[in-house]
């Protein structure tokens, strides 16, 4: 089985500006073979040198979408992380919170990076960015590569 994140942000430019952002993200980290467009982030996606598949989407959520009805933000962009299972999925995880970091910087907007709708890692909500008190999601390792000062807690789906 797969295992999925999602990074969803209430964007105020369009998806394939943020998709532009994306490719230009994962582009100076290192985590491609070959440059990407956004038409092709949006259309097919791109899968990075540890085997992260990673895509970007148009959110058009209903209103019963856990985001929306839980949260009280209405994403307009989503970045989808599929992550490879017979690969280095710590590493993996270090990518995607590098990418999602520097999303963070240079997408302004009320986001949410959550796996499957289950687990919220962090949530931004008016500039104000809070990660999981699970020391399991984030250990120090994790910590450390972010740039961006936070706070603690934990937010559930159900805690809106």
């Amino acid at each position: 089985m797969a295992v999925f994140y999602d990074f969803e942000i209430a964007a105020a430019l369009p998806v394939r500006d943020a998709a532009a952002v994306l490719g230009r993200v994962v582009q100076e980290a290192g985590l491609l073979h070959a440059p990407v467009t956004p038409q092709e982030l949006l259309e097919k996606g791109a899968e990075t040198i540890r085997g992260t598949f990673v895509q970007a989407f148009e959110e058009r959520p209903q209103p019963w979408h856990p985001v929306v009805s839980h949260l009280g933000f209405t994403p307009t962009v989503s970045v989808s992380f599929r992550l490879g299972k017979f690969t280095d999925m710590p590493g993996q995880q270090a990518d995607m919170i590098r990418v999602v970091d520097a999303l963070l910087a240079r997408i302004p907007g009320d986001a949410v990076l959550e796996h499957q709708s289950e687990d919220i890692w962090l949530l931004r909500r008016a500039g104000v960015l809070a990660l999981s008190e699970d020391t399991g999601l984030w250990p120090p390792h994790r910590l450390a590569l972010l740039n961006h000062p936070y706070g603690r807690t934990t937010c559930t789906f159900a805690d809106g």
